[in-house]
């Protein structure tokens, strides 16, 4: 089992590296994109390790490509947990999606149907991946833009069995959760119902832009009112969880960021009144 961590924290993005490096930043952790660190030595690596020395780390990848029918790639694994043992990360996380066939990776996280012989897929590679780095991982809900036909149980479902089967830990994108259910026209208070609660490790809360009929989960907006509403509701199930701010385009000023921290602060004493 994962052990619990409540904390605020921030991703860790390149134009904040020297203000991280330099003042003293309050957050209680940071996480990083783990492929931008998996090359030994090199600047990248040596000030992962510095940031290391200030704030704990969660390491979060976007290429395992757990849904991958071929399986995990060797390399990769071997990278990621030689990063994993000269960090000694908070989590270690990665996406409900897949990546990778026949040797081409697509570079984006393509979603999945959820199927019985989904599920097995990628309970063997999220067992392979644990074993591997010898530990339990947490797996991040996926945004999504289209349905299968195929599925056979709601994306909570999968998940609650993926946890049950693996030992998985949970990586709750809240707004990943909101854009799927206006995407998809389901209750994302059902979602949060349907998933096993002591499993959720850590929350993500971004922004999201509005496409020509969907949402699309683009991390270049401030979180907004609807996310922020629906992380109340998180926080009243899930109680002390890790929570961060994720921005990936567009990026503000760090203060910008420290500012929105403090919503989610404030946000997350709802979480007092759970019981």
């Amino acid at each position: 089992m994962i052990a619990p961590f409540a904390g605020f924290g921030l991703g860790l993005r390149k134009p904040h590296y020297a203000e991280f490096l330099e003042t003293k930043i309050a957050v209680d952790f940071v996480e990083v994109i783990s492929e931008n660190f998996m090359v030994e030595g090199g600047r990248p690596r040596r000030i992962l390790r510095e940031v290391r020395e200030r704030h704990p780390v969660a390491l979060h990848g976007v290429s395992m490509s757990l849904g991958s029918a071929d399986g995990l790639d060797g390399a990769y694994l071997a990278r990621l947990c030689a990063l994993v043992d000269e960090i000694e990360p908070l989590f270690v996380s990665d996406h409900l999606s897949w990546s990778r066939i026949q040797g081409f990776n697509s570079h984006d996280l393509l979603p999945l149907p959820y199927t019985e012989e989904a599920l097995d897929v990628v309970a063997d590679n999220v067992a392979r991946a644990q074993d591997v780095l010898g530990r339990a991982m947490l797996v991040e809900n996926p945004s999504t833009y289209i349905d299968f036909e195929t599925s056979q149980m709601s994306e909570w479902d999968f998940l609650d069995r993926l946890c049950a089967r693996t030992g998985c830990g949970l990586l709750l994108d809240v707004n990943n959760v909101f854009v799927s259910a206006s995407n998809h026209g389901f209750d994302p208070l059902a979602y949060l119902d349907g998933l096993p609660h002591k499993r959720v490790r850590q929350i993500h809360l971004a922004g999201h832009s509005q496409g020509a009929e969907l949402l699309i989960d683009t991390h270049d907006q401030p979180v907004p009112d609807p996310v922020w509403t629906l992380y109340e509701s998180a926080c009243r199930r899930f109680g002390h969880v890790a929570t961060m701010i994720e921005r990936d385009d567009d990026i503000p000023p760090l203060a910008e960021l420290m500012a929105e921290l403090d919503i989610a602060r404030a946000r997350s004493a709802v979480r007092s009144q759970a019981a």
